[in-house]
């Protein structure tokens, strides 16, 4: 593993008195951190962090990885709860709701923004977080943050078709997205199960951009996705781990370092861009409004950002960092993966979601409820044929009961 690299590394510098790492931990989640920062103020504080991230979004200690949460506490004397989502509007509703107490939450771009503006998030302090130096100017001063005031990048990627190439025939991948509603594989695709996800696929297969900018474009996905209900047996968030790899969907869309670890799992399993373009999104730590303990929320965020410790969710989760130091120490089949590192030229094929305006958020959460109904009703026949069985069953039971009403008079 490219972390017991870095240790030697650092070992050796500090050898030649180039570098005073500290290493405050001991045992088999012990790190080491850059010098100059004080991880110990809050032993014996009795302090509690609640941190809430996505699913399979961190290093937990498996297949010999750094437990990540566990090495925080062991350095630090703070407790943490550690719980999961599966989308960004799950997590914004719960908080929105007052539905949980956090200190540390990881939302994507666009709600970073649309949280920001409606002031759900604490500015940070980052005199606190002096690890966010070590974020590349690629993910500092993005539009939903253009002053770093209310996150620091945490990961980034692409969105891809993850596919089955013994159940794919690859030549029709010339589709694009539209092979997500290929007749062919009817009953083998799947489609995330969140709102901005679905309706960019949907839009780029129009030829729109990710960021709608009209009622009407809305709407002209929506139309698009019910269109895809004859060939999609479901939407899907992390349940696409258990069936892309349990081979039992052959297509669906998802974020590239997911489909790294399923390709791992699974080798038929491979990753296509296509060619319309995708999503490039940023992953960010964040701390929100009403946090009650917002200095020690800073020095988890900054201890994400210890270079192996990034390295270390780097190498398990398979999602791009934005640590400048961490792509050089990764394994040559994550470092050299063009989707996970893409070039100039694919960059410019990929678009990042922006925070949209309060009308077409509600028009794209009213189309949505839309296009979910019409997937619980079918293609307009299902509600009939339902109602009809329960008539034939009303009737079925007068009758049995006249039956029995007959044989008592006799």
């Amino acid at each position: 593993m490219k972390k017991r690299l870095l240790c030697v590394l650092l070992a050796v510098a500090l050898a030649a008195g180039c570098l005073a790492p500290t290493a405050l931990a001991e045992g088999e989640d012990a790190v080491t951190v850059a010098p100059g920062y004080d991880y110990t103020r809050f032993q014996g504080a009795g302090v509690t962090l609640n941190v809430y991230n996505w699913g399979e979004y961190i290093s937990n200690g498996a297949d010999g990885s750094l437990d990540v949460v566990r090495a925080f506490e062991n350095l630090t004397g703070i407790r943490v709860n550690y719980t999961t989502y599966d989308t960004n509007e799950s997590l914004y509703a719960k908080l929105k709701s007052g539905g949980g107490s956090y200190d540390v939450i990881i939302p994507s771009d666009y709600m970073v923004g649309k949280m920001a503006a409606e002031g759900m998030l604490e500015e940070l302090d980052l005199a606190n977080i002096p690890n966010a130096a070590h974020i590349g100017e690629s993910y500092r001063s993005r539009p939903f943050d253009p002053e770093n005031r209310y996150s620091v990048a945490y990961t980034w990627g692409l969105v891809c078709i993850i596919y089955n190439k013994t159940m794919v025939d690859e030549a029709d991948l010339a589709q694009g997205w539209g092979i997500l509603w290929d007749e062919k594989y009817a009953g083998q695709i799947l489609m995330f199960n969140n709102s901005r996800d679905a309706f960019a696929i949907a839009g780029k297969l129009l030829g729109h951009s990710i960021n709608p900018r009209s009622a009407a474009e809305i709407e002209q996905a929506a139309e698009k996705l019910k269109e895809q209900k004859s060939v999609r047996p479901g939407y899907v968030m992390d349940e696409v781990f258990d069936k892309m790899c349990g081979e039992e969907a052959a297509l669906a869309p998802y974020y590239v370092g997911d489909g790294v670890t399923m390709m791992a799992d699974n080798p038929n399993l491979a990753l296509f861009l296509p060619e319309e373009g995708t999503n490039l999104y940023i992953d960010a730590m964040c701390i929100p409004k009403g946090c009650r303990n917002k200095e020690a929320a800073e020095m988890f965020i900054n201890f994400m950002c210890e270079t192996e410790v990034a390295l270390a969710n780097a190498e398990y989760i398979c999602y791009s960092s934005p640590i400048a130091e961490v792509p050089p120490l990764l394994d040559a089949e994550l470092r050299d993966n063009e989707l996970m590192y893409p070039d100039e030229a694919l960059l410019a094929r990929c678009e990042t979601m922006a925070v949209l305006p309060d009308e077409l958020n509600s028009a794209m959460d009213k189309a949505w409820s839309d296009v979910r109904s019409y997937d619980a009703a079918g293609n307009g026949w299902v509600m009939p044929l339902l109602l009809a069985a329960m008539l034939a069953l009303s009737a079925v039971g007068y009758w049995r009961k006249a039956v029995r009403r007959r044989r008592n008079q006799f």
